[in-house]
């Protein structure tokens, strides 16, 4: 094993690389190993960012399971309350992997200025509310206080803010109206604490947070009665597995629905990133993999002499064999070490100083989200190697056809 590591390690010496026939086509094939493995790198960190940043935001909207009565249809508009007064209610016990549950209401109504108006959905929201998610859309004014009495304080998006030329500190009224018999609107007038911008442009033209209190009251209901349950999973990767045990935990009276079947479209349109993560995965490796097996074959030619020398002096294929794959997995572990600093680098580039701007109309976010994960980029190393060694393999076997007499004479 060292004699076979001392050949290898003389094969790439410093001398001989730079003077050698096959130097400029080992700095390509660590070239190609550097590029894939950048953009494989860019493309999972990118891919799985804007998954989980798009998966954040409709969550954060919507819950990730939405519990209510049958006959709502999952609306933006509470109609039929059910009582909050369940089993599965404050703490969801009776299945696992739930962290959190909450009580919700909405109701559409319209904001009105002087001069303009514009149509929301009221979401009312109480003291069991998380707002931990909410902290980062957050762009001026505070976040309301819904534990103690009823307040008109609310928080509207900064879209409806631009529409309405208004700001944190100014009251507005909005109108709703009860019911279809109803032909008068009843109004309420908040106060602006908070302006919030998602990126997510489908729940930034419509949602206004508020106090659920006031939902009740338009609604007639009691304090007792919501509109939905918004529940929240630990790991989104199992959301239908325990979106399916909801269901059957809820009863015959209540409907569950998850986020993924709500919004079947979107989630369809980000499990397209999947599958343009693996294909570029594949493609690069094979590139890189190609590079690689071109320039082993390029330094079988080249240490043909040597290969004849070596045979002769009584070493076996095998042995031969060990000394070549040793040197081209030196040259994948160079390509690599660069590939990582390099991507890793651009990563932590866009992550902190968000370079990179994407239309929120296309994509739901205003920049490239970044996600870095040491398990995924060590896998990717492991990978990479693993591949690649199997893939040398082959070319590798020429060795054993090269007869020591031969290869003497070879020049």
């Amino acid at each position: 094993m060292n004699f076979e590591y001392f050949i290898a390690k003389r094969i790439v010496s410093a001398k001989e690389y730079k003077n050698s026939v096959s130097s400029p086509i080992i700095k390509i094939a660590i070239l190609s190993i550097i590029i894939g493995f950048v953009t494989m790198l860019i493309s999972i960190a990118s891919g799985v960012g804007l998954q989980n940043k798009i998966y954040e935001k409709v969550s954060a909207f919507n819950g990730d399971i939405i519990i209510s009565n049958f006959d709502t249809n999952f609306s933006d508009d509470s109609q039929n309350p059910i009582s909050i007064n369940q089993e599965f209610y404050p703490i969801f016990n009776s299945v696992q992997g739930i962290k959190h549950i909450q009580a919700t209401a909405s109701k559409g109504g319209i904001i009105r200025t002087l001069n303009e108006f514009e149509g929301v959905v009221v979401k009312g929201v109480g003291k069991d509310y998380d707002w931990n998610s909410f902290n980062e859309f957050l762009i001026d004014g505070n976040l309301p206080d819904y534990t103690r009495q009823l307040t008109n304080e609310i928080v509207i998006s900064e879209y409806v803010s631009n529409r309405l030329n208004l700001k944190v500190g100014d009251k507005v009224n909005t109108f709703f109206f009860n019911d279809n018999n109803s032909k008068l609107p009843r109004s309420r007038s908040f106060e602006i604490l908070g302006i919030y911008n998602s990126g997510f442009k489908d729940f930034d033209e419509k949602f206004v947070i508020a106090d659920i209190r006031h939902i009740q009251r338009l609604n007639k209901w009691s304090e007792h009665e919501i509109g939905s349950f918004e529940v929240f999973v630990e790991h989104f990767s199992e959301i239908e597995t325990i979106g399916a045990k909801v269901y059957n935990e809820v009863g015959s009276f209540l409907d569950s629905q998850t986020i993924k079947e709500q919004y079947f479209s979107i989630f369809k349109w980000l499990e397209l990133f999947d599958f343009n993560i693996t294909l570029i995965i594949i493609i690069m490796i094979t590139v890189a993999g190609i590079n690689m097996i071109t320039a082993l074959l390029v330094l079988i030619l080249e240490r043909t002499q040597m290969i004849g020398i070596i045979k002769a002096l009584g070493s076996s294929n095998k042995s031969v064999r060990k000394i070549f794959i040793y040197n081209a997995m030196y040259l994948v572990g160079i390509g690599l070490f660069w590939g990582n600093i390099i991507g890793i680098g651009l990563l932590l580039i866009q992550k902190y100083f968000k370079l990179i701007k994407l239309d929120p109309s296309i994509y739901y976010v205003t920049e490239a989200p970044v996600y870095l994960a040491i398990n995924y980029i060590i896998m990717l190393n492991i990978g990479t190697l693993v591949v690649c060694f199997f893939m040398l393999l082959v070319p590798s076997y020429i060795i054993s056809k090269i007869t020591p007499v031969k290869a003497i004479r070879f020049e």
